[in-house]
């Protein structure tokens, strides 16, 4: 979740920020970041195993990433690209194959001295260090946190989605490849501190007075996920009996915030329970759940959810709707959590197509709201949520060159999934989709298209013009319509060519309006009732 918007939306109370620039002029370094590129594209990543050291001092880390990959087709004397962003430093990069390397910027380019045939595996060992770009305002900026708690101890964390994990780790930094495998993350600190990191612990020693914290993660798992956060933390536990058995859950939180915490995250269950309804299992079972404190807000940290909303309902206490609703629940929680389905299971390829994340997770609030409360709080949330959207840029950014689309991502989006919930008309069907996409791109990245794709065949509805209008442009549906008795006359106007959204009045009677007149008869002659749920405009006409 990119808190940028969110942010914007505190400071003016207006609207959402957007993170597209409609005149960036993008640039060969843009494409290298954000492209499949002859550097990329015949190599796999199958696993990083890492270590991470923080200097609080200095502000400074160093460690090392071992990557295993596999190579995906005949190939002689590649270049292998891979990210490490000023100011760090590559201080050693070992192969098992020869091979000489350069510093380009952000990229160090590694040129392969032998030929490579498919399916064979190799890693390559890079030792690094340095001073991290230090993140100003975090997560809304990208970047390393060297902080202190209220008690004076220290703590860092690191939030890196916009800008990349290669802000400070040598990778692979392209969000359509995953490590297969996962991860292995050690984390070196200072004998009175304690490393966090994804997945499950799976050993702690000490050495030369310093404790390392090695973590596990089974599945597959995007980079901006992968965080080591360190500080003064105590653990505690608990188990959520879930569709897959018994799912762990893993608390670690700041000491003199245990008690708070312990009451605080009694949501976690609940939440759990209403989003294993909607989108099926949780997608990491092996690797647990967990929630760490963190030293800024919040991020949808792949099991190592980022938790700083300071034991409080809503966010930071206010509720982000405008309607009170969202005052009964915490929305770091909630929100962060929602995209353990929607961004670490179903990843985008492409930063571009964020919106598969943001989207779902906006409505993956509105959905808990359902299960937890009730349907006219939901349908209430909703609305206000929908107030936030300014209709500036397209959702989508620029493929290839790692930009986001507009800020309403969020609840324009989460908007047109609550109007395509409409149109299907069918509360299981729509539930079954929403469990049919995290079944079928288990573990996967994914495409926009890919998404349309499926929602569209398995509802048997062409949503096609839909995804073109929302997603593509800034225009909002206007039905335009005028009444005389019975009779009731509209079209759409601000519409894509060949827009089709069929809409039901007066709660029961489908029209379905084109660019053209049309007239139908109602019912009944009473003013005609419009449904509020369909993200359009109405403007009556004479």
């Amino acid at each position: 979740m990119k808190k940028l918007s969110y942010t914007l939306l505190l400071a003016s109370g207006l609207v959402f920020g957007q993170f597209f620039e409609k005149d960036k002029v993008f640039t060969k370094q843009d494409t290298l970041k954000g492209s499949d590129t002859r550097f990329r594209n015949f190599w796999d990543v199958k696993k990083y195993d890492l270590s991470v050291e923080p200097d609080f001092e200095q502000k400074s880390i160093r460690g090392n990433n071992k990557v295993t990959f596999e190579i995906t087709k005949d190939i002689t004397n590649p270049v292998f690209q891979i990210d490490l962003q000023q100011p760090m430093k590559a201080d050693k990069i070992e192969a098992g194959f020869p091979m000489e390397y350069k510093r380009d910027g952000d990229f160090i380019f590694i040129t392969a001295q032998k030929s490579f045939k498919k399916g064979e595996k190799y890693t390559l060992d890079i030792t690094y260090s340095g001073n991290p770009l230090i993140a100003r305002n975090a997560p809304w900026d990208g970047g390393w946190v060297f902080t202190k708690d209220e008690k004076g101890n220290p703590w860092a964390s690191v939030a890196d989605e916009g800008i990349g994990v290669s802000v400070w780790l040598p990778s692979k930094d392209i969000w359509s490849d995953e490590p297969d495998n996962g991860i292995i993350m050690k984390i070196i600190t200072p004998k009175n501190l304690v490393g966090v990191g994804n997945g499950r612990l799976i050993n702690k020693k000490t050495e030369n007075d310093k404790n390392i914290f090695t973590w596990e993660v089974k599945n597959p798992i995007n980079g901006y996920s992968i965080i080591p956060n360190i500080g003064k933390y105590v653990n505690f536990k608990d188990t959520f009996t879930g569709e897959k058995g018994k799912l762990d859950l893993d608390y670690w939180v700041l000491d003199y915030n245990l008690e708070k915490a312990k009451k605080q995250f009694q949501q976690v269950k609940p939440m759990l329970s209403a989003f294993e309804y909607w989108f099926g299992p949780y997608p990491f079972y092996e690797d647990s759940y967990k929630l760490v404190e963190s030293p800024y807000l919040g991020m949808e940290h792949q099991s190592n959810v980022a938790y700083g909303n300071g034991y409080q309902n809503g966010y930071r206490g206010m509720d982000f709707s405008g309607t009170g609703i969202g005052l009964n629940w915490d929305y770091i929680i909630i929100h962060e959590s929602g995209h353990e389905w929607f961004a670490n299971n179903i990843t985008a390829k492409d930063q571009a197509d964020m919106w598969i994340h943001e989207s779902f997770t906006m409505y993956s609030e509105v959905l808990f709201t359902e299960k937890y409360m009730d349907k006219k709080s939901a349908d209430i949330y909703m609305l206000g949520l929908r107030k936030k959207i300014a209709n500036d840029v397209p959702v989508i950014g620029k493929y290839g060159v790692r930009n986001e689309g507009s800020g309403d991502m969020y609840p324009k989006g989460a908007s047109m999934l609550h109007t395509i919930r409409q149109v299907i008309n069918n509360d299981e069907a729509f539930r079954k989709i929403l469990r049919g996409l995290n079944k079928e791109f288990y573990h996967q990245t994914v495409t926009t298209e890919q998404i349309e794709n499926y929602i569209s065949s398995r509802s048997g509805i062409d949503f096609s013009s839909i995804f073109n209008q929302y997603l593509r442009t800034t225009m909002i549906p206007t039905l335009e319509y005028s009444q005389k008795g019975e009779e009731l006359r509209f079209r759409y106007t601000d519409v894509v060519k060949n827009f089709r959204l069929p809409i039901r009045v007066n709660g029961e009677q489908t029209i379905n309006p084109t660019e053209s007149w049309q007239t139908v008869k109602l019912k009944k002659g009473t003013p005609v009732e419009l449904n509020q749920s369909y993200y359009i405009n109405y403007k009556k006409v004479q």
